[in-house]
């Protein structure tokens, strides 16, 4: 067998021994019935690659059934396909996390903080998400979305009112949804890619070593983040 071939057929091997420890006792499923039933497990990296792994698996089988001689077989693996069935087995054995990726100081503020204050720091600091916490209690995540929402909704603002006002009088304003979610340092980014996905309220994935909400945030993901890495 070709030297590019054999590379192709270990690599698949390991895939599918892979595949066969994730469903455990029903090791006698086809390969094709595996990437199908794994790919609805939305905590395996599977789904994203099923396409290639089915067009993978008719490869692998023309290699292995129409082979003609042990030095020559009819379906010959280019660089691409090796380059791609390396990188699959890469991220369904080491699947990247958030961190070191979205690893990045993070500023928590006091839920009482004055209005004029945040709008000094989004002016200065261009900051658009402020987790607020309450004596090291953590309490919502106020956006720059929820800060401009609140004002055309009570627009116009006389001057005192202005001055009165804190942070949580706005988080407040806007409690119908949950527009946060706190992940481990450990949780995988197919997972924060699904959760942004599945939930369009979803405006930051805040990242704490344990996900506990209470703990020090370490990361902060936003949509646009997973576009622009």
């Amino acid at each position: 067998m070709a030297e590019r071939a054999k590379i192709f057929i270990s690599t698949f091997n390991r895939i599918e021994k892979w595949m066969q420890i994730q469903l455990k006792s029903e090791t006698t499923m086809g390969f094709s019935q595996m990437v199908r039933k794994l790919a609805r497990n939305s905590d395996l990296p599977i789904k994203k690659f099923e396409d290639d792994l089915l067009q993978l698996s008719q490869l692998r089988n023309a290699i292995i059934h129409d082979q003609i001689g042990e030095d020559f077989v009819i379906a010959e693996p280019n660089e691409w396909v090796i380059s791609r069935i390396q990188k699959i087995e890469k991220e369904l054995f080491e699947p990247e996390k958030v961190l070191p990726r979205f690893s990045k100081k993070v500023t928590g503020f006091t839920i009482d903080m004055p209005l004029e204050e945040l709008l000094s720091i989004v002016a200065k600091k261009r900051y658009s998400q402020f987790p607020l916490y309450r004596n090291g209690e953590f309490k919502g995540l106020l956006t720059l979305r929820m800060l401009g929402f609140w004002f055309a909704k009570h627009y116009p603002i006389a001057p005192n009112v202005g001055k009165e006002l804190t942070a949580s009088a706005l988080l407040e304003d806007d409690r119908k949804t949950t527009n946060y979610q706190f992940v481990a340092a450990d949780t995988t980014i197919d997972y924060v890619q699904e959760q942004f996905a599945k939930h369009a309220t979803l405006e930051a994935i805040l990242i704490t070593e344990s996900g506990e909400p209470n703990g020090s945030l370490v990361g902060i993901i936003r949509p646009r983040d997973l576009v622009e890495q």
